[in-house]
């Protein structure tokens, strides 16, 4: 069985593929100073949940946090006897290479979604990823990587918001019932929630201008159902996307080895 590891910011997604399926998908705070021991302790008891620790053969790690990796790798070859693939590094190997700037190196979640995008929904795709950076990632016909957008993501404009501004207080992100709002957190949310959907909204405007396309654009990450309630832009959200890549790539890694 295949274990899929995607660290990110703020959390780690740790996922079991039995070939078929995911089977089992937990999550953990994203922190560099856990070392392979730490890791394995709290996934060893999970795997025993679902008695899947001693069929574990094999591994992948997409991770934004480069200083998670080693003991990631560590973990995979102590526990589980397997060198596990780390996108991004020379050794792993994409379906189609990025066509980026010479000496660019690309978020290896970007390339993941490119490449499980492409799989779902085809070429000329949009897809924006709400994360601790809101980023949008244009795929070209080929399924291959040709750049995009960063943006702040949603949690840290708040955060932003109520450290630079005293009297505003801290507030959870939603969608308000008026534009307007009659009160500080209404006022607060109808921005960021508004804000966002403006900008998720202009910037895809101006990439399908851009490129002279009508493009798909599909949504992933915690905040994507939230905000698709207040647009219609969205082809398709998708949960699992950088799971889904994950596997496609250790899959071609395999058949390409």
């Amino acid at each position: 069985m295949l274990l899929a590891i995607d660290c990110g910011n703020t959390n780690t997604v740790f996922s079991i593929w039995n070939g078929a399926r995911f089977i089992a998908t937990w999550r953990i705070a994203t922190d560099h100073t856990r070392t392979a021991d730490e890791y394995y302790v709290w996934l060893s008891s999970l795997l025993m949940l679902t008695k899947t620790e001693a069929q574990i053969d094999e591994a992948i790690i997409s991770s934004t946090v480069p200083r998670v990796v080693f003991n990631l790798r560590v973990l995979c070859n102590r526990y589980f006897d397997c060198r596990p693939l780390v996108v991004g590094k020379p050794e792993c190997n994409l379906p189609v290479p990025p066509r980026v700037d010479q000496g660019t190196t690309v978020g290896p979640d970007r390339l993941v979604n490119a490449v499980a995008g492409f799989d779902r929904h085809g070429g000329n795709l949009i897809v924006v990823d709400f994360g601790t950076a809101t980023t949008f990632d244009v795929v070209d016909f080929d399924g291959a990587y040709v750049g995009g957008v960063i943006a702040p993501g949603v949690n840290l404009s708040l955060e932003a918001l109520h450290t630079a501004a005293a009297a505003l207080p801290h507030i959870d992100i939603a969608r308000p019932a008026k534009v307007i709002g009659t009160n500080t957190v209404a006022c607060m949310q109808s921005g960021v929630y508004w804000g966002y959907i403006g900008l998720i909204e202009g910037i895809v405007r101006e990439v399908r201008r851009e490129r002279d396309l009508g493009m798909k654009v599909i949504a992933t990450g915690g905040l994507a159902s939230l905000f698709a309630q207040g647009t219609e832009l969205f082809h398709a959200i998708e949960d699992d996307l950088t799971m889904h890549g994950l596997v496609l790539i250790n899959n071609h890694n395999k058949e390409t080895a």
